[in-house]
């Protein structure tokens, strides 16, 4: 492949997927679950507000990344151009994407005919699923065997289970 005008060789889909960094999805699904723990200890409220409440935490978790990447260490190494900030933004999203499962669990939650309480355990449930789905996606990016892809999903999902138990001492 040809060198682009800053000196480094463009990636194709499949070198960019190979080298994918899924620790945004394990920190945005661990938050998602924050999220709902602290928002279920405040009592009922309506489903449509804890929607916007995990995907807009997620999209300010995810603004406050991309600054921390672009002027933290990126700033020392690299001049910010278009190219760099749309990489960074890129890097970063997934913090929000691993928001919208659980949001989307609130959502049809009525559908499944659950009352409010109901619909946040579903959504915890579903941002623990998702922390564990992320840990084992990256173990296996990175070529980890699965005894290991076993080992960090054991992990994520007793952290997961950690912030579980968080809900339930906070009702008690």
């Amino acid at each position: 492949m040809s060198r682009t005008e800053h000196g480094t060789v463009p990636e194709s889909t499949a070198e960019r997927r190979a080298r994918a960094d899924y620790t945004g999805g394990v920190y945005g699904s661990m938050l998602a679950a924050s999220v709902i723990v602290g928002a279920g200890a405040l009592g009922d409220f309506p489903r449509l507000e804890l929607v916007l409440l995990l995907l807009l935490t997620g999209v300010a978790f995810w603004i406050a990344h991309v600054h921390a990447q672009l002027f933290g260490a990126r700033l020392a190494q690299h001049s910010l151009d278009r190219r760099v900030v749309l990489h960074v933004c890129r890097d970063e999203w997934p913090i929000v994407k691993a928001a919208v499962p659980p949001a989307v669990a609130v959502a049809v939650s009525p559908l499944l005919g659950l009352d409010v309480p109901g619909a946040l355990w579903l959504a915890l449930a579903v941002a623990v699923a998702g922390q564990v789905g992320w840990s084992a996606a990256a173990a296996r990016s990175a070529g980890a065997s699965w005894r290991l892809v076993s080992a960090t999903a054991s992990v994520n999902l007793v952290l997961g289970l950690l912030i579980i138990s968080f809900k339930i001492f906070l009702k008690h």
